[in-house]
């Protein structure tokens, strides 16, 4: 059965994605594991860009072709998060450091091997829960 991709979906995706990340970098899956948490980041704020979709209108085409990408920081654009994305990076230090680890994830990485001290970088920097990427984009979703 296909599921509507919509904003709680992406919701839900995302947080099942974090825990699959975290099974898998328990059991020495760190490949796996490090994936996940990237897409983490993409659902997450593909669900930002949900947000902003308003019910009965006819999408702009810019939005929705930005829509599709794996690119973070073009998410963020797409998402009307830069400006909030820019601040947080400027006041909180701990971010912008998990931010910098994050932000080297590409879907690309799927054909990559990915050492354990890789995996448990991008997990701490997704799921920190005073500073990490995911938990600041959930209070925009």
């Amino acid at each position: 059965m296909v599921s509507l991709l919509n904003r709680m979906t992406l919701q839900e995706l995302a947080e099942i994605r974090i825990k699959e990340a975290k099974v898998l970098l328990d059991n020495e899956m760190y490949d796996g594991s490090y994936y996940l948490c990237g897409y983490t980041i993409e659902l997450a704020l593909k669900a930002c860009i949900a947000k902003n979709t308003r019910e009965f209108d006819f999408p702009d085409k810019n939005v929705v072709n930005s829509s599709y990408t794996h690119k973070f920081i073009d998410l963020i654009k797409t998402a009307s998060l830069e400006q909030k994305f820019n601040d947080q990076k400027r006041k909180n230090q701990m971010f912008s450091n998990n931010w910098s680890i994050v932000k080297s994830w590409s879907e690309e990485k799927r054909y990559t091997r990915n050492p354990k001290s890789q995996a448990e970088g991008i997990y701490k920097a997704v799921s920190d829960k005073d500073n990490g990427v995911f938990e600041w984009i959930k209070q925009h979703w």
